[in-house]
């Protein structure tokens, strides 16, 4: 079976080699409903584009409106989210019920124009038969994928009472390679804290990672650090979510991030 559709549309994500993706998530609200920096979501996604992100991860609903409206410049790769969970809740807030949903089959999301799609693996969680369903809804997907032609993106997190540190190394290890098993094409996951430690989680996964923002750091230079940090570990790049639409000044963020990522130092130095 050809995968040529995978690699050209994976081509327009991480845009070929030497080049570091900076992507936006902006599929917050779909689990946490209008957090600051949501509102006026069309708006934002203008703003997006015209910094000229590489990758933009929406859900369906969301991919729908953008293909209604009129954007002057062309839109980045779009990564559909194609499903949902009750992770962030329940290790969020302490309570509930782990569960998880797929929303829509890779067939549904490349009709909708994704370029890539991306779906949720957990765990840690210490409960067997949510992560069994993981597995199984995963290795689903990933073989429609491969049926199709269309890129997976698996976001593989460690979270559970008994996770102290999502990025422990060694989770990161754990589960970046059970998406690889999986059949995924690349990986949205945390960042270790530091660049040593995450270059051995790079080398030792054989497909590309994309580092997530998770929280809202403390500071836009926080962030970036974060971002300086994953160029030197070598990752594929960053999908940030919180870190730029919460971003004290979003365009100057952006800007500064692309520069880290294409190697060039603009990070003032910290006092």
């Amino acid at each position: 079976m050809s995968d040529y559709g995978k690699k050209i549309r994976l081509s327009r994500v991480l845009r070929g080699a030497g080049h570091r993706a900076l992507g936006v998530a902006f599929d917050h609200a779909l689990v946490l409903g209008p957090i600051p920096g949501t509102e006026n979501p069309l708006g934002q996604i203008r703003r997006f584009a015209e910094a000229r992100v590489d990758a933009l991860l929406l859900n369906l609903g969301l991919m729908r409106q953008c293909a209604e409206s009129f954007f002057e410049d062309p839109l980045p790769a779009l990564l559909a989210r194609i499903d949902w969970t009750t992770v962030w809740s329940v290790f969020g807030n302490g309570g509930g019920q782990l569960r998880s949903a797929l929303l829509a089959w890779p067939e549904e999301a490349l009709r909708q124009g994704a370029d890539a799609v991306v779906s949720y693996l957990v765990v840690g969680t210490g409960d067997s038969d949510f992560e069994s369903k993981e597995i199984s809804r995963n290795a689903e997907v990933a073989r429609e994928c491969e049926c199709v032609g269309v890129p997976l993106i698996i976001e593989s997190l460690a979270r559970g009472p008994g996770i102290e540190n999502p990025g422990d190394p060694q989770w990161l290890k754990l589960h970046t390679r059970i998406a690889a098993e999986l059949g995924a094409d690349a990986v949205k996951t945390d960042y270790t804290g530091d660049p040593s430690s995450m270059r051995s989680v790079v080398d030792g996964c054989h497909i590309p990672i994309l580092v997530l923002g998770g929280s809202r750091q403390g500071s836009d230079e926080d962030a970036l650090e974060v971002v300086r940090g994953v160029t030197l570990a070598g990752a594929a790049g960053v999908i940030f979510g919180r870190n730029v639409f919460q971003a004290a000044d979003m365009q100057s963020f952006l800007r500064q991030a692309r520069s880290l990522l294409d190697g060039v130092e603009i990070l003032s130095q910290k006092r």
